[in-house]
């Protein structure tokens, strides 16, 4: 994790408390892991949501991200329940909202805006996008979107299929599954997809975008997988 440090000093803290500030509610992060030495980004990403939740608002003296850290071999019950196969995953809203890898490089922007919006209630679609996830959409939907560290674009498209999952979630559905996955500890997916770029977005196992889509690009393709079930 050595090369990882600089993800923790205090510049780094108060760029995240400056980011988090405007947190409302206290969300729940699970976070599964495992002690296999074979997984590279376990122990960096609790660390990392540790010092996420470090970072966030204190208003009764406990931060407003709860942490829950699951270890594989030990709360397999867990696991099954949020339907998590791979390590290390970072879940939110019974496991709707997910990074399968570890959620640092530029997918922490992803990561930071969606607590805040999770937080404040908020999914930041457009209003008529919103409602049509939340009327139309009621089927079930599994969007893959396949990230790496380094780029700059995929938080944009992590962010926006997380907030299509959070739009059906705030209607009572728990219908939509959104997974941003790391192209390069997932390397299996990657090759699924045939990914030469990234973002890439799958939905129900069919690439549908490769690069960020609009929000009613996105939407529009939901409903058309939705018809052909």
């Amino acid at each position: 994790m050595e090369e990882y440090v600089e993800l923790f000093n205090d510049e780094v803290k108060e760029a995240l408390k400056d980011a988090l500030k405007d947190m409302k509610e206290e969300v729940d992060v699970y976070v599964f892991t495992s002690n296999d030495a074979d997984c590279q980004y376990c122990d960096l990403t609790v660390k990392l949501m540790k010092f996420i939740g470090e970072a966030t608002p204190r208003p009764n003296g406990k931060g407003l991200l709860k942490v829950h850290v699951f270890n594989q071999g030990q709360d397999d019950d867990v696991f099954r329940k949020f339907m998590v196969e791979r390590v290390p995953t970072v879940a939110f809203l019974d496991g709707i909202v997910r990074w399968t890898g570890a959620p640092i490089g530029e997918e922490l922007r992803a990561l930071v805006e969606t607590i805040v919006r999770l937080s404040v209630g908020d999914s930041g679609l457009s209003p008529e996008v919103a409602k049509t996830v939340r009327e139309s959409v009621k089927g079930k939907v599994r969007i893959e979107t396949i990230v790496t560290h380094a780029c700059p674009y995929c938080p944009y498209a992590a962010l926006m299929g997380h907030m299509v999952a959070y739009e059906a979630f705030k209607a009572g559905r728990s219908n939509v599954v959104s997974d941003a996955i790391e192209a390069y500890e997932n390397q299996d997916v990657a090759e699924k997809y045939q990914v030469m770029s990234v973002p890439t977005m799958a939905i129900n196992g069919s690439v549908e975008f490769i690069g960020v889509p609009t929000e009613e690009n996105l939407i529009n393709s939901i409903l058309e997988k939705q018809k052909a079930t």
